[in-house]
């Protein structure tokens, strides 16, 4: 395996080889670096690429060599919203979500404060915990019945249960 070294370092290196090698070694050395991947190349580590940064790109699991960041960060593609995904970090927007019923999760943009905030249930679907709502109301609305998500009410807008009125 060749050892990586960014761009600049070979062009620093070759600087003070000019004036330390005999040119038969310098010649090597250029070939050295020129073996390294460019951007664009495909790659199976950092080690191969001239800029030290080989991730994936694309929905195609194979890796290529990658330009860094103004901050020298070496960033993998992250999928767009929509996009199908088990965990935040997938994501451009660093939210993966669920967005339906289903129960499947999806890569969704955040909120105007930043959250992320899955899909939930509309009132009337069954439910097991106030978190599963939209109205963050999960409640029995008779003796009978399932638990259901219902809408707050109240001046307050508490979760409260329905109350039937009396018959006198």
């Amino acid at each position: 395996r060749w050892l990586a070294v960014s761009p600049m370092a070979c062009a620093g290196h070759l600087v003070l080889l000019l004036l330390l090698l005999p040119t038969s070694m310098l010649g090597l050395y250029i070939t050295w670096c020129s073996a390294l991947q460019g951007i664009g190349e495909a790659c199976e580590g950092h080690s191969e690429c001239q800029s030290h940064c080989c991730v994936t790109n694309s929905l195609n699991p194979r890796t290529f060599c990658t330009s860094r960041t103004i901050f020298l960060k070496c960033l993998s593609w992250q999928k767009p919203n929509s996009h199908t995904c088990s965990e935040h970090s997938e994501c451009q927007s660093n939210c993966c979500v669920t967005t339906n019923d289903s129960m499947r999760m999806f890569c969704k943009p955040k909120t105007i404060f930043l959250q992320c905030i899955p899909w939930r249930k509309p009132n009337g679907h069954d439910c097991t915990d106030h978190t599963e709502c939209r109205s963050q109301c999960c409640i029995m609305p008779n003796e009978v019945s399932h638990h259901r998500c219902i809408p707050r009410s109240g001046l307050l807008a508490q979760c409260l249960p329905m109350v039937s009125p009396l018959h006198t």
